[in-house]
């Protein structure tokens, strides 16, 4: 996979650029900020660094042949990587299985969790794969 800049990327080289860029966000902003404004500064930071996302992505879940709608990925790097964004003192239990839900309803294998929240960001980044 090429990133924007032409780069091959392995899978591990893109999960590390994506914790780089958070932990960037959260060196200068620091905790305590919306979840909203993180999220905001984490594109930016993304941009600068040749990283091609998406934002609040529709995910489909489906009931015995029918679509609900409603769940949103909050943000989706390189088509590849689902980041899931909090800004809580600690990251509730059920983030872990909302992004496993996620995965699955995507078909995509890797996601973060990344809790800004947190005093340093090494404490609220927890990766996640099927």
């Amino acid at each position: 996979m090429k990133n924007a800049t032409g780069v091959h990327e392995t899978p591990d080289s893109l999960t590390h650029a994506i914790i780089g860029a958070a932990i960037e966000v959260h060196r200068v902003l620091g905790p305590g900020l919306l979840e909203s404004i993180y999220e905001e500064a984490l594109c930016l930071e993304l941009i600068q660094r040749g990283l091609q996302f998406q934002r609040q992505v529709p995910v489909d879940v489906w009931y015995k042949d029918q679509v609900i709608k409603g769940q949103r990925l909050d943000l989706l790097v390189n088509d590849e990587v689902v980041v899931e964004l909090k800004s809580v003192s600690a990251t509730p239990e059920y983030v872990t299985a909302q992004v496993l839900s996620y995965l699955k309803a995507t078909g995509l294998k890797r996601a973060l969790v990344i809790n800004f929240g947190r005093k340093t960001l090494v404490e609220g980044v927890h990766r996640i794969s099927l």
